[in-house]
């Protein structure tokens, strides 16, 4: 039985693949683990496949998969995960700066502290500043969102139950919130370890200032996505019920207000000559509209929805 699978999402690193399967290779005999390593070379076009290739034809451990072209780091571990048989699964970047020797304590973490999912945290990083900042406000605001209190959601090295893996799919930059992800699917038990941060010995960073806008737009899809993807009646529904409910309220008094003019003999606008009618008008319709959109929503998601689409930890006697 392989212990752990190590799941390697590789752009353009081939100056560190040779240094990283060597270290790997060497903290996992010397605790005596069995293990897989999987890179996933995502459309690199240096010579990181050839390198992979060679890697792979001097040791048998070494696994790989190319892609036709880049499809991001989220589309890479996802496939990654599709193929890891190890009963941990650590995930960890190509550039060196995620340290091999952390794997034995990521795995006893796992193992013995029954932990689902393992967060790195990269208390101390090499980074410049220009990182640093706009990456602990992105925690932040990841931490308020999604509660749950981990310090560096960005980080690469993680490890995980192999049933949390294999019952996630992540595309886009959602890499970031596999946690969130696990969290929403009942793996609740979530823990962190101070991990060492290196600085980059080959190459450049492959991340730019969009990563956080891009980033941000995933947390909310995901946020909304895992709380209202089978329910979407009570978001939609809430939302056009108010929206509704105002309207009605706005035009009743309206109309109340003329009546009650008329009565006294006092001179009142039509109601149609109001702003506030017109606003009233707009509540009403897009209320209407919410409604019947989460109405045709909770019908689609009913007809998706198959046995199959829920997460099953165990399953007793069914064999016999």
């Amino acid at each position: 039985m392989i212990q752990v699978s190590l799941v390697i999402p590789v752009f353009d690193e081939q100056e560190s693949l040779p240094e990283l399967h060597n270290w790997i290779s060497r903290v996992m005999d010397e605790y005596g683990l069995s293990y897989e390593i999987i890179f996933v070379n995502d459309g690199s076009k240096d010579r990181s496949w050839e390198v992979i290739q060679k890697l792979s034809s001097i040791n048998p451990v070494v696994k790989a998969i190319s892609f036709t072209r880049n499809y991001g780091k989220s589309a890479a571990l996802d496939m990654g995960f599709s193929k890891a048989k190890g009963e941990v699964v650590i995930t960890m970047d190509a550039d060196l700066q995620d340290s091999p020797d952390e794997i034995p304590e990521l795995y006893r973490m796992v193992i013995e502290d029954g932990f689902d999912v393992v967060s790195g945290w990269k208390k101390k990083r090499h980074d410049p500043i220009s990182k640093t900042i706009p990456s602990k406000f992105f925690n932040w605001v990841t931490r308020v969102i999604s509660g749950i209190k981990l310090h560096d959601f960005n980080c690469g090295l993680k490890a995980y139950k192999n049933k949390v893996v294999k019952n996630i799919h992540i595309y886009g930059e959602m890499h970031r919130y596999i946690p969130l992800i696990a969290k929403w699917n009942g793996f609740t038990e979530i823990g962190e370890k101070v991990v060492e941060h290196r600085s980059r010995k080959y190459g450049v960073t492959k991340f730019g200032w969009e990563r956080f806008i891009n980033g941000f737009l995933d947390l909310i899809s995901v946020s909304f996505v895992n709380r209202y993807k089978r329910q979407p009646m009570h978001f939609f529904g809430t939302l056009g019920t108010i929206s509704f409910l105002a309207g009605f309220i706005i035009t009743f008094w309206l109309i109340f207000e003329k009546i009650r003019g008329i009565s006294k003999g006092l001179e009142v606008r039509n109601i149609t000559d109001q702003p506030l009618f017109f606003l009233a008008l707009v509540a009403l319709i897009v209320g209407a509209q919410l409604f019947l959109t989460g109405f045709l929503a909770e019908i689609m998601a009913s007809n998706n929805i198959k046995k199959g689409d829920y997460n099953v930890d165990e399953e007793l006697n069914f064999n016999n």
